[in-house]
């Protein structure tokens, strides 16, 4: 898949007062795309089924996690502080929040449980170094709590659309009303469900906020 490359509205890696370790704490959309993300069975009902329940604005990010049929054990929306673009930084704010909503699996030999990421933001599609910044704090915060590291969405006014697998679509976007829950379980999917039927069933009876 082909990226783009946006700058980012927190700061740009021409900027030589953002420091090296920072652009460390960072992935690139290509060492992402290698990294064997699992790919969601049904990510336009994971999408619309967050966005219905958090109802970001930009600069909300939504962390989920899914159970191994891809159904919703707990979900967080939150704002990130007004901070430079850290990967540090957000992978402490995406593990406290996942502390509070649901145990670690850190006994486990394997994980079983996988923790998806949206982001709403301003923009468009294209990669950003705050997406970077989110790509390392999410896989960090997923191996410090047990869990898989799973998709990375972005919302902006053109839609949503998950970094690395091309699958994307114009509603929601970050400026669509939210839909009830029971009708973004009637939307057609954007791909062929693999056991993601029970994510709105889970989104209405155990998502946190």
């Amino acid at each position: 898949m082909t990226f783009g490359f946006a700058p980012s509205a927190a700061g740009s890696m021409n900027n030589p007062a953002v420091s090296v370790s920072r652009l460390a704490r960072m992935l690139e959309p290509a060492e992402w795309a290698a990294a064997g993300i699992p790919l969601l069975g049904d990510p336009r009902e994971v999408v619309s089924g967050l966005h219905s329940r958090h109802r970001p604005l930009p600069g909300t990010a939504v962390v989920a996690v899914l159970d191994h049929e891809e159904r919703l054990a707990a979900s967080a929306s939150f704002v990130p502080r007004a901070v430079p673009v850290d990967g540090w930084e957000f992978r402490n704010a995406l593990l406290a929040h996942l502390r509070r909503v649901i145990p670690h699996d850190l006994r486990r030999r394997t994980p079983v449980r996988t923790a998806v990421l949206l982001y709403c933001r301003e923009g468009d599609a294209r990669w950003t170094e705050e997406d970077g910044a989110w790509l390392w704090g999410l896989r960090d915060a997923c191996t410090l709590h047990g869990l898989r590291c799973g998709a990375y969405i972005t919302l902006t006014r053109g839609g949503w659309q998950v970094l690395g697998e091309g699958r994307g679509g114009r509603r929601p976007s970050s400026e669509s009303p939210p839909a009830a829950l029971a009708e973004t379980a009637a939307e057609p999917a954007s791909a062929p469900p693999r056991g993601g039927g029970g994510a709105m069933e889970a989104l209405r009876r155990t998502a946190a906020r």
